[in-house]
């Protein structure tokens, strides 16, 4: 009876953890398919354009495509299609230095800029209302959970290679 129990212990613990799995895939699924609706019908945008601007407004003298890469956990191919996009639009600049011609820097233009500065804030106040089930007092909580369960996956895929 006793290692009935041990065994029976970790499928429980696996099913749980499972279930959690899918409630985070689940309300991720539900905001990321609004966030796309919303900036779409509000702003004529996508998502990976926001992003794009969102990581160019956090570095105001602008950055490498190889960097911009990084930060955004895309392809390169992928962030020079939705740069290109930007460029076209007038929202983003692209510049190579004279010391380094294989490098190119991306950053927003003051047209950019003022556009981002626009979808943040109504962005911010969309968020907020979405997110408004979550109890004021447990906000800071789940967001120390979230960030704990983030870095112990980022250390178990590191151990894993």
């Amino acid at each position: 009876m006793a290692l009935a129990r041990t065994l029976d212990r970790p499928h429980r613990d696996t099913k749980r953890r499972l279930r959690l799995w899918l409630r985070l895939y689940a309300a991720t699924s539900v905001i990321e398919r609004e966030m796309r609706r919303f900036l779409r019908t509000r702003f004529a945008t996508t998502l990976p354009r926001f992003d794009l601007m969102a990581a160019l407004e956090r570095a105001p003298e602008g950055i490498s495509m190889g960097d911009l890469s990084r930060r955004l956990m895309v392809t390169g191919g992928n962030v020079t299609a939705v740069v290109d996009s930007l460029e076209r639009d007038g929202l983003v600049a692209r510049r190579q230095p004279a010391s380094d011609r294989r490098t190119s820097y991306v950053a927003l233009t003051s047209r950019g800029r003022a556009a981002f500065a626009a979808m943040a804030r109504e962005h911010e106040q969309w968020i907020d209302r979405l997110l408004a089930a979550v109890p004021d007092d447990e906000i800071d909580r789940l967001a120390d959970l979230l960030a704990d369960l983030k870095h112990g996956a980022e250390a178990k895929v590191e151990r894993a290679r």
